[in-house]
């Protein structure tokens, strides 16, 4: 568990019955949830829980047919209603994406990469940009880098320059979607540093992950989903040592035996 004392403001992130289905499967299932400022929630479940497409409903990236989703003060979902392309382009400036993969354009060199979105979409100009996209390449690591094109890093380095890249646009809120699944198991710890140092700035961080020590450690919240519902949240030191409902306990008996 997290144990530095946090203060957490207002709710950044409000849920309130949340619906998304696929044909007739129904992914999710009525969610209701908040995530205050500064607060790291992390999602954990098993394999096809709905845990990705939670995330996803909460930039737009999945439409959901039913519920709200209200995100740094604007509604994305209004009663299933989704907000127009205009409104949804302006809200990702404010809400940074992670992903599996890690989505870099390969003929940019690392500092362009990470200045594209900067430039294009908040109107920085090239030297601002580059200057702010230098603090985080240092940020994350990876100051040397920035010259060099993503052939040439690894799995690790290649997802901490999307990080860079996320924070460049300086959302209020970032969501990472399984950052390290793609990962050899060796380069997951520089992942997780950089977002725990993140956590501990004060990102007010969404995370769906199967990495249950950065949980335990990270964590304010831990959120455990199953067959598209929240079944159980709350602190990592409850969820993971004295959780309430027994398929919770059957997820960490199962993953922890690995």
């Amino acid at each position: 568990m997290n144990p530095t004392k946090k203060e957490f403001g207002a709710p950044i992130l409000k849920i309130e019955g949340l619906g998304k289905s696929y044909g007739s499967l129904q992914v999710l299932k009525g969610i209701d949830f908040e995530v205050e400022a500064r607060q790291v929630v992390v999602v954990i479940g098993p394999s096809g829980s709905g845990k990705s497409t939670f995330l996803r409903c909460c930039n737009g990236l999945e439409t959901a047919e039913q519920g709200t989703v209200e995100i740094v003060g604007k509604k994305l979902v209004d009663h299933g209603k989704m907000m127009g392309e205009s409104g949804l382009n302006q809200l990702r400036t404010d809400v940074g994406m992670v992903f599996q993969s890690f989505n870099l354009f390969p003929h940019l060199t690392v500092l362009e990469n990470v200045t594209l979105a900067p430039r294009k979409l908040r109107g920085m100009t090239r030297g601002e940009a580059e200057t702010v996209a230098r603090e985080l390449l240092a940020k994350v690591g990876l100051a040397a880098k920035a010259d060099v094109f993503p052939s040439t890093l690894s799995g690790g380095q290649k997802q901490r320059v999307a990080i860079a890249r996320a924070l460049a646009m300086q959302p209020q809120v970032m969501l990472f979607d399984e950052p390290t699944s793609a990962l050899d198991p060796e380069l997951v710890g520089e992942v997780l540093q950089v977002m725990k140092a993140l956590a501990n700035d004060g990102m007010t961080m969404l995370v769906v992950t199967h990495e249950m020590g950065f949980a335990r450690e990270v964590a304010d919240v831990v959120v455990v989903m199953d067959q598209g519902r929240i079944i159980e949240a709350g602190p990592p030191a409850q969820i993971f040592t004295a959780p309430r409902e027994a398929r919770t306990r059957e997820f960490l008996q199962a993953v922890i035996a690995r």
